[in-house]
């Protein structure tokens, strides 16, 4: 029996679609089809060069289609790279294909779209995925093993900092609309946000103490920690010493003031969260609907006080 799968990709150039690309060719799959509204996808040719490309959707959907009907080939997984409101379309697309669907994060941006999505997934053949790859990371699996083992009496204290710098570009494309990407938390936050409530368990307070287009902080308590966050796209707000150095992203998590050494590890985290969905042991529906209430309620909040403000926010002046 051959274990070779289909695949189709959409989103192919896009900046996390190399990473998809590469874990389809390392788990010995073929990609069939792509799709992008724009054609600079010269990325395909290191992969799957021979693999169909379309820029509209209704012919990438068609050949599908053709593919199935006509030449019997059966697609086994769509892979999702697009913009993040484009998600739910595309993940219902890959079910009607009788596929199984492999979606970037946030998966969706609301709460509500998740119940949706799920009683679809329950009338279909498909399976829908997520790539959650920092609970595949070691250095996160080794935290949450030492939090379930230490069982300490009190709660963790931590500080997520995370800067990572963007040109003018950002504020005139899709990111930089709020009903599309979701705004700043949802759109470089949600996987710390996932990761703090699968190591530290059930929010149990989020209030939002800066908001606006390209930054924003606030504090999180989760079951077993309190966190102080702060996220931004805004170079001025790196520290000197990155500056210094020339370097454009500063990123940060410490608990009780040690810092989390989780830098190097990433390069085959694709890899290994295809390994484990064709396995049948991918993240689905239910593993991300925490970090999906925590940025759907941050970007809905009013501006608050309760919970420890961010140092950083002393920097920018807010506080």
């Amino acid at each position: 029996m051959n274990s070779t799968k289909n695949f189709a990709l959409i989103g192919a150039a896009g900046y996390i679609a190399p990473r998809h690309l590469k874990a389809i060719q390392d788990t010995d799959n073929i990609l069939i089809a792509a799709l992008d509204k724009f054609d600079s996808v010269g990325i395909m040719d290191r992969y799957f060069p021979k693999a169909d490309f379309f820029t509209e959707f209704e012919r990438f959907d068609r050949h599908l289609e053709k593919l199935k009907r006509h030449q019997n080939i059966t697609l086994d997984y769509v892979s999702i790279c697009s913009p993040n409101y484009l998600h739910d379309a595309h993940i219902r697309m890959a079910l009607r294909c009788g596929a199984h669907a492999i979606c970037e994060k946030p998966i969706v941006l609301n709460p509500w779209n998740i119940d949706a999505l799920s009683a679809i997934e329950k009338e279909s053949d498909g399976n829908i995925y997520t790539i959650l790859q920092l609970r595949l990371h070691s250095a996160i699996v080794a935290l949450k093993a030492k939090v379930v083992s230490e069982a300490k009496n009190g709660k963790y204290d931590i500080d997520l900092t995370y800067i990572t710098s963007r040109g003018k570009w950002y504020d005139n494309s899709w990111k930089g609309d709020e009903s599309k990407s979701g705004g700043i938390a949802t759109n470089i936050g949600v996987h710390f946000y996932d990761m703090l409530s699968w190591v530290f368990g059930a929010v149990q307070q989020n209030t939002v103490h800066h908001r606006e287009k390209h930054k924003a902080s606030g504090y999180l308590e989760f079951e077993n920690a309190r966190v102080r966050w702060f996220l931004s796209i805004d170079e001025n707000d790196l520290p000197q010493s990155v500056k210094e150095k020339g370097q454009r992203t500063y990123r940060s998590i410490t608990i009780d003031h040690q810092e989390l050494e989780f830098s190097a590890g990433f390069t085959e985290l694709h890899t290994k969260s295809y390994q484990e969905i064709l396995k049948g042991n991918g993240f689905g529906l239910s593993d991300v609907r925490k970090s999906i209430e925590i940025v759907h309620d941050i970007r809905n909040a009013s501006i608050g006080k309760n919970g420890e403000q961010h140092p950083f926010l002393s920097k920018i002046g807010v506080f």
